[in-house]
């Protein structure tokens, strides 16, 4: 995204991550809710995990809530507050808006569509999308990837280090349009209006503009759009009754902790209430809105091969080796004796979201963060949060 949004942070965190040889992959840059967590996920058994999640809210955030699945079993917890200057702490299973996880539901349509033939993986999507003139060395692989070398209508990161904005996200400018509605197709000829960063399939760049593509192939492919898809094929299989595809709806419906951005306007710091806004600027990268309990179901499902064929869940969970990225999602080594981690991933105005697991789903843990009005390097406060849950709760304190 653009300079000074959240997902930029998280952004920014993962390459310094990188370059020091950590692999922890980050992002970015998506009926009613279920009311609270059973007695059998009451925060008294889990001191360590309380601990936890109080620890997180603690470095920055105005609220976390977060569930872990291992082998003693669910849990779920909550810190900080759900609204700032109230007492009240966040719900354990609240509404949350998940960014670029959304990515993860996208890419399983998508590879879905390949399964039964309707799209061919290494097809070029000039061949589905012959409207917007693409090259045709593009694919649907380097669309899931992020290896299309497309200008990311969020703005860009040139080679040589120089920083191009692209529609609105950050600042006053941001505040004053966080109704506007934006068309998909508008979003990609906006990409599409500067040059690419590379040629198609010779490196490896993070780009919004790939999956709000992915989402019109699925609509061009179907005749459905790709939330309709989504909710066919994975929502109301799995019963995720509280995850949304919110088009320009700008609230969260159900109970939800309360998202802030923090700018600067005229050198002062504001800090504004920003879970109210109309997400079309994300579409199919990053517009969904979930809860931690979805978010295990449909993770943990897919991980352990129920929503896509062995075949392609092992194409999925193939890394790019300059991104660590698979399609739509992360890909870590955390360490010899922890083994091979998936991760989604992802920062919105106002929230951060993790989901993780090990390769059969057995561990998982999914993690919605609240940012308030602290002057905390969020970036690295999501980092941190991120390693110490793979340490803790999916390595058992066997990653370092």
């Amino acid at each position: 995204m653009t300079s000074g949004t959240d997902d930029n942070r998280i952004r920014r965190s993962r390459v310094v991550r990188r370059a020091g040889g950590a692999a922890v992959a980050a992002a970015l840059l998506a009926g009613v809710a279920l009311p609270g967590v059973a007695a059998a996920e009451s925060t008294s058994a889990r001191p360590d995990l309380q601990a936890m999640v109080q620890a997180i809210a603690d470095s920055g955030f105005a609220g976390a809530q977060l569930r872990v699945h291992d082998q003693r079993g669910d849990w779920t917890g909550s810190a900080g507050v759900r609204v700032l200057g109230q007492t009240g702490k966040p719900p354990t299973n609240g509404r949350f808006r998940i960014g670029s996880n959304t990515k993860t539901f996208v890419s399983t349509v998508v590879l879905q569509l390949v399964g039964e033939g309707r799209v061919g993986l290494d097809a070029p999507v000039a061949g589905y999308l012959p409207e917007f003139g693409l090259d045709r060395r593009i694919t649907v692989r380097m669309l899931l990837q992020h290896t299309s070398g497309l200008f990311d209508y969020t703005g860009a990161m040139l080679p040589d280090g120089t920083i191009v904005p692209g529609i609105p996200l950050a600042g006053q400018e941001f505040l004053d349009n966080r109704y506007h509605t934006y068309q998909p197709e508008e979003l990609v000829r906006f990409g599409l209006s500067k040059p690419p960063l590379f040629a198609p399939g010779t490196d490896w760049s993070y780009a919004n503009i790939n999956y709000v593509l992915a989402g019109l192939l699925i609509k061009k492919v179907t005749g459905n759009t790709y939330g309709d898809e989504i909710q066919r094929r994975i929502l109301r299989p799995l019963g995720l009754r509280d995850t949304v595809v919110p088009g320009t709806r700008p609230e969260i419906p159900g109970p939800h902790a309360h998202g802030y951005y923090r700018y600067q306007d005229a050198g002062q710091w504001k800090t504004v209430d920003i879970t109210s806004q109309n997400p079309s600027w994300a579409s199919s990268a990053g517009e969904l809105i979930s809860t931690t309990k979805d978010l295990h179901t449909f993770f943990s499902a897919l991980l352990a091969g129920k929503l896509l064929p062995a075949p392609l869940l092992a194409e999925m969970r193939k890394p790019n080796p300059k991104g660590g990225y698979g399609l739509g999602l992360y890909v870590q080594d955390a360490s010899p004796s922890c083994g091979t981690l998936f991760q989604g991933m992802g920062g919105f105005h106002g929230y951060g979201t993790i989901m993780a697991g090990t390769p059969d789903g057995s561990r998982t843990f999914e993690l919605s963060m609240t940012y308030g009005d602290s002057a905390a390097d969020l970036g690295q406060a999501y980092f941190k949060a991120d390693q110490m849950l793979i340490d803790k709760v999916l390595c058992g304190g066997k990653a370092g």
